[in-house]
């Protein structure tokens, strides 16, 4: 099974947005960068302002996408899209979900999904 998945990098003086998945879920715990799921046919860009208004409550103005990635995990293969993003307005977490603003050195030491590998290398090599 493939799950496509839209993600938003957003970055705000040198800090970048993630979020933490809530437990009960798929690779709870780890930290990403906030998006979603892509009903079939949507899309991507349109999923990840859905995503962002449902998980954040935020208005998002989604930019280039900077990566395209996927990664096999034994119950499914994750096609990712990162998008680089502006959000309008600050996010709060409508999901109780935790959020956090970090550096690039911070983003080497939080655990995120090994999904998550390819676009953290390539945004901590920006310094």
């Amino acid at each position: 099974m493939t799950v496509v998945v839209a993600a938003a990098v957003v970055e705000r003086d040198g800090r970048f947005l993630v979020t933490r998945r809530p437990d009960g879920t798929h690779l709870e715990g780890l930290w990403e960068f906030p998006g979603g799921k892509c009903e079939p046919d949507e899309p991507l860009d349109v999923c990840l302002a859905r995503e962002l208004r449902e998980e954040l409550a935020a208005d998002v103005i989604v930019g280039r996408r900077l990566l395209r990635t996927s990664h096999e995990y034994p119950d499914r293969i994750v096609e990712l899209h990162f998008f680089a993003c502006h959000l309008a307005g600050e996010p709060e977490p409508a999901l109780g979900q935790e959020v956090r603003w970090i550096t690039r050195d911070e983003m080497r030491t939080l655990p995120f999904p090994p999904a998550d590998r390819e676009v953290i290398e390539m945004l901590t090599e920006r310094l």
